[in-house]
């Protein structure tokens, strides 16, 4: 048998999740010699930006789609939310994944198993067959204190959470209000509340936990997460994990050659992840107010949802005309200053592209990394998950973000986006958040430097695997 040691990962639905495991595979592979199997759970037949991810990956990372979980059985199977549906994803597919690993552990030296946080059920199933649990954690330290933090929270407060009238103090963090808390767990009478207290309180029961995060950005979090404390798991912060790869060659998408025709540091760049919607009124005070700036902008649009802002989160399809649902004449007046990509576009690359000066964003963790990278510095509008906690950090504990006002109805209306998008792309403030950025993103890549942090913290559990001996 080949002794290459050998990682299974296993991410849950979502390509927010599957990015960061994917970038971890390949630096194992490329940089540690290891060798790797991703697990893939599904619903159905894998949706093609999935396939583009796992089939980009270099030799030696393999991936293998688990038979498809049904949810007929689940009681309104329509009206499950999406944190639901992956959790339902995850242990319905515990059965396919044991028979997986145990014919990895035939074949190969399998070392660990690493899941994120939506599989943590799978610990027990990795127990049973002598594999080494691990987590890798797609976000921020900060959420990660939080998640460890939830279950004495769950015991000492008896209200919901956002009635609390205290901001809640992590060590080494922001103090964060209960309104801003993740989204999973603003309703306790919710099953997905339940399901999430489930998982982390499983957290603690891994041989170690990776954070997708680093030193600069969040030392005190990341302090406070290893003072080691009995029946806590070894933190490992290994970020920042992002998308690399380029979309080069006869089909460059078009927006990055529209991006070649703007002035340096010009372009607002205006997208809300892989799964963000905005209702339509929104999105009609979005683009009144990109319009009402003068900022030239190139924004990644997709049909408005009056129910539910992750509502494209298991389809990323926009319906009908994919233009119809934008203020009338709103593409005719802001023609040559302003772009609209429907659905998607390469977002690293345009993050990276020269013409790039700002960043709308729903404060998704691969996004946020991704303009840490790139030292592009952030307009912070969450939407769901933990982009609330996310945008607390940017704008008030690293001062690269900031963060528009909405109503007393919740609405950011057109006059707020038009003001904020002229601070950060043209005012002294925006020239100060600039700055921040730029020296948050040679941090990153110091963090990744053969001595940086990140990398030194990955070293140090890549030798531990290495001695691992089969069981």
């Amino acid at each position: 048998m080949d002794q290459t040691p050998h990682i299974a990962i296993l991410p849950s639905p979502g390509m927010g999740h599957l990015i960061p495991l994917a970038e971890f595979a390949k630096r194992l592979v490329l940089h540690h010699n290891f060798s790797v199997t991703i697990i893939v759970p599904t619903t159905g037949p894998p949706p093609k930006a999935q396939k583009d991810v796992l089939q980009s990956l270099p030799v030696g990372v393999n991936h293998i789609f688990l038979p498809p979980v049904s949810f007929h059985d689940s009681t309104h199977s329509r009206d499950i939310n999406a944190e639901t549906k992956i959790f339902l994803t995850m242990s319905g597919s515990l059965s396919s994944l044991r028979d997986t690993l145990k014919s990895l552990i035939a074949t190969t030296h399998l070392v660990a198993l690493v899941v994120d946080p939506f599989g943590t059920e799978a610990f027990n199933v990795a127990n049973e067959l002598h594999v080494s649990p691990y987590l890798l954690f797609p976000s921020s330290a900060m959420t990660l204190l939080f998640c460890l933090h939830l279950p004495i929270l769950d015991q000492t407060v008896s209200c919901e959470y956002r009635d609390l009238a205290e901001p809640v103090q992590l060590p080494g963090c922001v103090p964060v209000q209960g309104k801003d808390f993740l989204a999973p767990v603003q309703d306790r009478s919710n099953p997905a509340y339940k399901g999430f207290l489930q998982q982390v309180k499983r957290f603690t029961s891994c041989e170690g936990i990776l954070v997708n995060c680093f030193m600069d950005m969040e030392e005190g979090a990341i302090k406070a997460l290893q003072v080691e404390e009995s029946g806590k798991p070894p933190i490992y912060p290994i970020g920042p994990l992002i998308q690399t790869g380029s979309n080069v060659g006869p089909d460059r998408h078009e927006c990055l050659q529209w991006l070649d025709n703007q002035p340096s540091g010009s372009v607002l760049f205006v997208a809300f992840g892989s799964g963000g919607t905005l209702s339509s009124e929104q999105l009609n005070e979005l683009a009144f107010g990109l319009e009402m700036s003068g900022q030239r902008f190139l924004w990644v649009v997709r049909s408005p949802n009056d129910k539910a802002a992750n509502a494209a989160f298991f389809s990323v399809q926009s319906q009908d005309d994919p233009y119809g649902f934008l203020p009338n004449g709103f593409l005719d007046r802001t023609k040559g200053r302003g772009l609209v990509v429907h659905s998607w576009a390469p977002q690293v690359e345009v993050l990276s592209h020269g013409s790039t000066g700002g960043f709308i964003t729903h404060c998704g963790w691969n996004s946020t990394l991704e303009s840490v990278v790139n030292g592009v510095p952030l307009i912070a509008w969450p939407l769901y998950a933990e982009q609330k906690m996310n945008s607390l950090m940017l704008n008030e504990g690293l001062k690269v973000a900031l963060r528009p006002q909405a109503n007393e109805h919740g609405l950011v209306v057109r006059e707020e986006i038009a003001k904020i998008a002229n601070s950060l792309m043209e005012a002294e403030e925006g020239s100060l958040i600039r700055n921040r950025m730029k020296s948050l993103q040679s941090a990153a890549r110091n963090g990744l430097n053969e001595d940086g942090s990140s990398t030194k913290s990955l070293s140090k559990l890549v030798s531990k695997w290495r001695n691992h001996k089969h069981v």
